[in-house]
């Protein structure tokens, strides 16, 4: 008589143990890249001679230029998030609300600036405000004002997206009916609309808030070593003093503060939306009381061209006269030898770069969005989709710079000693473009009618056959729009690059920061010019993303 057989599991554990199976690879590959790094860096901060002393990080932060740095990240970021809403807020509902002709042009060249490099927005408004520059005069270079003014430039599309869809998706006739009791247009606003937003306002101010907050490559071009911010005093403690504790205490610090943020970020985003079942308004025309929210606009919509324009009229300006000397010299070393490698080689490694950091994050977010928007069938899969939602969500709580910080001091030892691999930085520069993957793509599978799947395994399709058949026919445009935006995020990513990238393989925003720390009209007119070629680069891959028009590709917040 054969033994009998042993019994399959039920179908509950069937599941449990294929999610787990699923989720093996992303939590291997975000526990050896995020978790170990991360870990280093904070053991650092609280480790001292090889004994545990949580004092160090108390002493580091009691010290008075941190003090003053802390304070200066807050009230920077504080009157950058200010003055985006501010901006912002007419023109999201211009754009999303109004006929305007042209509309889908301006809406993607306002979303230009957020998804240029924070480098090229440094260089940019460095020419427009240093000496010579059309706004000069006004003496702003090199203040804390002229580093206002680059974050303010950055974030603004964060709100005029995230604000806009969801100004679109508002019903119409509350503040009709509202109107028809004899309310004025401000009243209506006031007790109807802007409630109804406060959701979206303050979601999107929190992320632009954390956006100003952990900007770099603006904050360290034009504030240098004088105007600091948390975010630039870990790199300088890092590259400058050589004060890796006073650098981890730092980076503990900036994990605490963002991570509190994102929490109540998420705890927003979770408030009941009125909006939220809504399909798309369609836009109104444009009437005669639009006029002040229209230039408001193309006033917000100048502000933003001028000083991309000034780059490109700076990089142009040789001498007395305009030539192309500037991109010419881009094949060569630049003066005094500024250069180890040209920046024509540079910006070939910046692309391959980019080409492999996309690839990367486009597998690991595609595995972690199909894992966290499939259907749970049973209380115990639906604390572990939530808790894996939660990890795989961790790397929007440390800036580049802290997580290229952790890579330099972890990854640099056997069995991981991955300090000369050409993958190294690809690998940072995924993780840092990871969370936009997955917050393309999670919308977007979370939205198929699982009953598709369903109908389609009763059918006898195998999980596989369902998944070419019924998400990826619905999913491939968001997969492009998501690769590029990894591509694009990849290609400027100027924080974690600028302590990983080797001297002989820097990538295109390492040399241009490089050239401006270079004496020399030729290295500054170099500086120009890559600062165009990367911005424009990037500026092509975001308009091909915005053509696709997925929905809620860019909403941020």
């Amino acid at each position: 008589m054969s033994p009998r057989a042993a019994p399959r599991p039920p179908t509950g554990a069937r599941r449990l143990l294929a999610l787990l199976a699923l989720a093996a690879g992303p939590v291997l590959v975000l526990g050896v890249l995020f978790v170990l790094p991360v870990s280093g860096m904070v053991a650092e901060g609280f480790v001292a001679d090889g004994r545990f002393a949580p004092g160090a990080v108390l002493e580091v932060l009691a010290r008075p230029r941190v003090h003053r740095v802390a304070w200066f990240t807050v009230w920077t970021a504080g009157v950058a998030t200010l003055l985006a809403v501010v901006l912002g807020l007419p023109a999201a509902y211009a754009l999303h609300r109004l006929a305007l002709p042209g509309r889908a042009a301006v809406r993607a060249a306002l979303l230009v600036p957020f998804v240029l490099p924070t480098v090229v927005v440094g260089v940019a408004f460095r020419q427009l405000l240093g000496e010579g520059g059309p706004l000069g005069f006004l003496g702003l270079d090199g203040t804390p004002f002229a580093i206002v003014l680059g974050l303010v430039f950055f974030n603004v599309a964060v709100v005029v997206r995230t604000v806009g869809v969801a100004w679109e998706s508002l019903d119409p006739r509350p503040g009709q009916a509202a109107a028809a009791l004899g309310a004025s247009p401000w009243q209506v606003l006031r007790t109807v609309t802007l409630p109804a937003l406060r959701p979206a306002i303050v979601g999107a101010s929190t992320i632009v808030f954390l956006f100003c907050a952990t900007a770099f490559g603006i904050v360290l071009t034009l504030g240098g070593v004088r105007h600091a911010t948390v975010e630039t005093e870990i790199y300088l403690l890092t590259t400058t003093v050589f004060d890796l504790q006073a650098a981890a205490a730092l980076s503990v610090l900036q994990i605490v503060v963002v991570v509190g943020l994102l929490a109540l970020a998420a705890r927003l985003r979770a408030t009941p939306d009125p909006t939220a079942q809504r399909t798309v308004a369609p836009a109104r025309a444009v009437r005669r009381g639009d006029a002040p929210v229209v230039v408001a606009t193309l006033l917000v919509l100048a502000a933003m061209l001028v000083p991309i324009l000034t780059l490109v009229a700076g990089s142009l300006s040789v001498g007395e006269g305009w030539g192309l000397d500037n991109y010419r010299a881009l094949s060569t070393a630049g003066d005094d030898q500024a250069l180890v490698v040209p920046v024509t080689t540079a910006l070939m490694t910046s692309l391959r770069t980019a080409v492999d950091a996309t690839w990367m994050a486009l597998l690991v977010g595609g595995l972690v969005s199909l894992i966290v928007t499939r259907r749970s069938h049973s209380v115990a899969e639906r604390r572990v989709r939530s808790t894996l939602d939660g990890f795989f969500m961790l790397p929007l709580g440390v800036s580049a710079v802290t997580l290229g910080f952790g890579f330099l001091i972890t990854l640099d030892r056997p069995p991981l000693d991955l300090r000369d691999s050409p993958l190294l930085v690809p690998m940072a520069q995924a993780l840092v473009a990871l969370p936009l993957v997955v917050r393309t793509l999670t919308p977007v599978l979370g939205g198929i009618d699982d009953r598709q799947r369903q109908a389609a395994a009763s059918l006898g399709a195998s999980p596989w056959r369902t998944l070419l058949t019924v998400d990826l026919p619905v999913v491939w445009k968001p997969m492009l729009a998501a690769s590029g935006f990894a591509f694009a995020a990849s290609l400027g990513e100027f924080g974690a690059t600028s302590f990983l990238a080797r001297d002989d393989a820097p990538t295109l925003p390492v040399v241009i920061f490089r050239l401006i720390g270079h004496p020399g009209e030729m290295n500054y007119g170099m500086a120009l010019a890559a600062s165009v070629v990367l911005a424009a680069a990037t500026a092509v891959v975001m308009l091909a993303v915005e053509r696709l028009r997925v929905p809620g590709v860019g909403a941020l917040g």
